[in-house]
């Protein structure tokens, strides 16, 4: 194979990475450079640092740390050009609620997502909700008159749910195939309304453990490549050695098998995944080939903000990477300072 250059990668599920935390209140510019440059040797030059489900005060805190450290930053001025919210308009049952503190889940709350807003300089780009709280068709509809992207994750919608919602202005799957319990209703569930609408674009996690190789290659078969988006989920375990690290103050692990868990507790606690793996593995399970992947994982989820880059004033990045034959990346060029 001849060497592939092409757009940057653009992560848009992010909570950590090299063991910073974007959750943690006492994040740092430094830190959050430190972070960024590891996601550079990934091929990765824009993200969106995500914030799972708190409190409304921590996520306060939280959000107020990190546009800081963003706008303090060397790199955060080039690579962040907004944020996800993953919560906490979220499903808080058992199986659904996946690593998120269930007691700190709501129903959909406008003035939340305002009062956020205000308080930071960077908008928040996209929010992952689950419809069937209460308020939440409302909400997507007035976060997408925004110009805000609201992604369904961490819910148990069915067919019903997942209409309405996509005709309130839902246009993306968090994580397809996860914040899922292991049982559920055979034909009825979350999983087949998100994969019977063509509306939705499913964000995956090609680790191998969120989902099996085969589980993943069945996925992208039925919803089309171009209708894909390879995200990492990675906390601040990615990027680094196994052993101990932290997300939104919770101890998680990351096992010699790369899998991030919560010792004494179910289920896998974000990821360790790496975006530039996340292509090498899609291409090594002859799911797809490298262009393709290369795209789902750079074009594909800048089409999907392309609306709120446009409503926030947000320019096209000129951000070039190259591909050696071994799919090991090299960063050509940055995006201009946003």
């Amino acid at each position: 194979m001849s060497e592939l250059v092409g757009n940057g990668l653009f992560d848009l599920q992010v909570n950590g990475y090299a063991g910073v935390d974007f959750n943690d209140p006492a994040l740092t510019a430094a830190g959050l450079d430190h972070a960024l440059e590891a996601m550079l040797a990934a091929g990765v030059t824009q993200c969106l640092p995500t914030l799972i489900t708190g409190l409304p005060s921590e996520l306060h805190e939280r959000f107020v740390a990190l546009d800081r450290a963003v706008r303090e930053s060397r790199l955060g001025r080039r690579m962040v050009p907004g944020y996800h919210l993953e919560g906490p308009f979220l499903n808080s049952e058992e199986g659904f609620r996946g690593c998120h503190p269930g007691q700190a889940m709501q129903d959909a709350d406008p003035a939340l997502v305002a009062n956020l807003q205000a308080a930071i300089e960077l908008p928040i780009l996209l929010v992952t909700l689950a419809p069937e709280r209460a308020g939440a068709i409302d909400l997507t509809s007035k976060l997408t008159e925004e110009g805000r992207v609201v992604s369904i994750g961490h819910s148990s919608a069915g067919y019903a749910e997942v209409a309405a919602a996509t005709a309130a202005g839902l246009s993306m799957s968090t994580h397809l195939g996860n914040g899922l319990p292991q049982l559920m209703p055979k034909l009825n569930n979350s999983l087949m309304a998100q994969l019977a609408s063509r509306e939705l674009v499913a964000c995956l996690i090609a680790d191998g453990h969120h989902l099996t190789p085969e589980a993943l290659k069945a996925v992208i078969n039925l919803k089309g490549a171009d209708n894909c988006i390879l995200v990492t989920d990675a906390v601040s375990a990615a990027g680094a050695k196994p052993g101990p690290y932290t997300l939104a103050g919770m101890h998680v692990l990351r096992t010699q098998e790369g899998a991030v868990v919560q010792p004494g507790h179910e289920g896998l606690f974000g990821s360790a995944l790496c975006l530039d793996d996340a292509i090498r593995n899609v291409c090594a399970w002859d799911i797809v080939a490298p262009p393709v992947a290369i795209a789902m994982a750079s074009t594909r989820p800048r089409q999907a903000l392309s609306r709120a880059f446009k409503k926030f004033n947000i320019p096209a990045p000129t951000c070039k990477v190259s591909w050696n034959d071994n799919l090991e990346p090299t960063v050509l060029e940055l995006p201009a300072e946003i």
